[in-house]
C-alpha cells in the first residue's frame, strides 16, 4: 500500500535546507540542546511534581530534517500497520492487483514523502510516543519513546523571531520535556492512548482508492496547488476522512486527551520560564503572533487538510483547561487527571474545566 522507503527518500530529497549554520556553529546548538534537554527534566519535575529521575528511559535525539522524516515513517508505519494490512486484504491478492499495488505503493511513497517534506521543516519538537527502536533511532528499554529536538527548525524560528537563542532553546526544551514526562510517569498512558488509536483505526472501512487519493490530493496542492474550478470539499483533515458514530467518539477523547498533553506542555513552558528563562514574556508574545499571523493561501489550506489547525486549538484550549484547574485545585489538586483513563477530561470537559473538577473532586455532592 505504500513504499515507506520511497517515501523517506523523497522526503529527504525534498525537504527544504536549513538555515546557513557553520559546522561550528551546528556542533554548537546540539550540544547546546542536549545540555538543555538535560537542565530540563529538573525543572519538569519539580514544578509538576510528576516523575522522578528513575522514570526516564527514554534517549534524547537531536536531528536534522531528514532525521526527523526517518523517525516518523518509522512511527507511522509501526501505528498504521493494522489499517494498511486491513486495507491491503480488501483490495485482494490476483495477479493484477499485485501489479497495481506495488505501482500504487511507489505513487502513495513519493505522496506521503511530499507531505513529510512540508511537515519537516515547521516541527520544533518531538516526543515520538510509539516510536520501535532501530539501530540508527534508539528507544526506550522499557516501551518508552524517544524525544526528537529539530535543530535547524529551532534555529530558523529564533532567528525569525529575533529571540535571545539560548532562552529560546531551552523554552522548547521545555515543553518538550513535559511531554516525555507525560508519559514516563504515567505508566498507563500510552498504553491507554494507542488503544484508543487503534480502536478507531479498526472502525475504519474505507476504500483504498479514497484513501489513496485523500493523500494525492495533499500532495497535489503542494506541487501545483487545486486544479482552477474545483471545488473545496468542506477543508476535512486526512482524519475526518472516516466518520463512523463510533469513530467521532473515540475522535473525541482522542481530541480531549491530546489538548490535556498539549496544553499541560504549554502552561509548564510558560510557567517554569519566569525563573530559568528571563525573556519568557518576549518569546511567548512573538511566538504567539507568528502562530496568530497566518500563512499563504496554500499554506493554510494544508494546515487544514493534515489537521494542523486543530493541533493549534489544541494548545490553546488545553492551556486554558490546566491553568483554571490548578487556579482552582492546585498542581496536587489537577495532577488526580493522571490517576487513570476515568480521570482524564472529556472533550466538554476541556471547554469547562469546573465540570471535570466538580467529576474528578466530587464538588457536585
Amino acid at each position: 500500500m505504500v513504499d515507506w522507503n520511497l517515501a523517506v527518500a523523497t522526503a529527504t530529497r525534498l525537504v527544504r535546507p536549513g538555515p546557513e549554520v557553520s559546522r561550528d556553529e551546528a556542533r554548537a546548538v546540539v550540544a547546546e540542546l542536549r545540555r538543555h534537554a538535560k537542565v530540563s527534566e529538573e525543572h519538569v519535575r519539580a514544578f509538576t511534581r510528576m516523575g522522578s529521575e528513575e522514570t526516564h528511559d527514554t534517549p534524547v535525539l537531536v536531528v536534522d530534517r531528514p532525521g526527523w522524516v526517518r523517525a516518523n515513517v518509522a512511527g507511522f508505519r509501526e501505528l498504521l500497520k493494522p489499517l494498511l494490512d486491513k486495507m491491503q486484504q480488501r483490495r485482494g491478492g490476483g495477479p493484477g492487483n499485485a501489479v497495481l499495488g506495488a505501482v500504487g505503493g511507489k505513487v502513495t511513497g513519493v505522496e506521503l514523502g511530499v507531505l513529510l517534506s512540508f511537515l519537516a521543516s515547521r516541527v520544533l519538537g518531538q516526543y515520538e510516543t510509539f516510536a520501535p527502536a532501530t539501530r540508527e533511532l534508539p528507544a526506550g528499554q522499557n516501551g518508552g519513546g524517544r524525544l526528537l529536538l529539530v535543530a535547524p527548525n529551532i534555529v530558523h524560528v529564533e532567528r525569525e523571531l529575533d529571540v535571545e537563542p539560548h532562552d529560546f532553546r531551552l523554552w522548547v526544551c521545555l515543553h518538550e520535556e513535559t511531554h516525555r514526562t507525560q508519559f514516563t510517569a504515567v505508566p498507563w498512558l500510552r498504553d491507554h492512548l494507542e488503544g484508543e488509536i487503534q480502536s478507531f483505526l479498526s472502525e475504519t472501512d474505507v476504500d483504498p482508492t479514497a484513501f489513496l487519493e485523500r493523500i494525492r490530493d495533499a500532495a497535489q496542492s503542494l506541487v501545483g496547488g487545486r486544479p482552477e474550478g474545483e471545488e473545496d470539499d468542506g477543508g476535512r483533515s486526512l482524519v475526518e476522512l472516516v466518520q463512523t458514530p463510533a469513530q467521532r467518539e473515540i475522535l473525541g477523547r482522542l481530541t480531549a486527551v491530546m489538548s490535556l498533553l498539549e496544553g499541560h506542555a504549554d502552561y509548564v513552558m510558560d510557567g517554569v520560564g519566569p525563573d530559568v528563562v528571563p525573556t519568557v514574556a518576549e518569546i511567548r508574545e512573538k511566538f504567539q503572533q507568528r502562530r496568530a499571523k497566518g500563512a499563504s493561501r496554500l499554506d493554510s489550506a494544508l494546515r487544514k487538510l493534515l489537521g494542523l489547525d486543530a493541533k493549534l486549538r489544541q494548545y490553546r484550549d488545553g492551556e486554558r483547561f490546566v491553568r483554571a484547574v490548578v487556579d482552582e485545585v492546585g498542581m496536587d489538586g489537577f495532577n488526580r487527571v493522571w490517576t487513570s483513563p476515568n480521570t482524564l477530561p472529556t472533550k466538554t470537559e476541556i471547554a469547562k474545566p469546573a465540570d471535570w473538577v466538580a467529576r474528578v473532586h466530587r464538588r457536585g455532592e
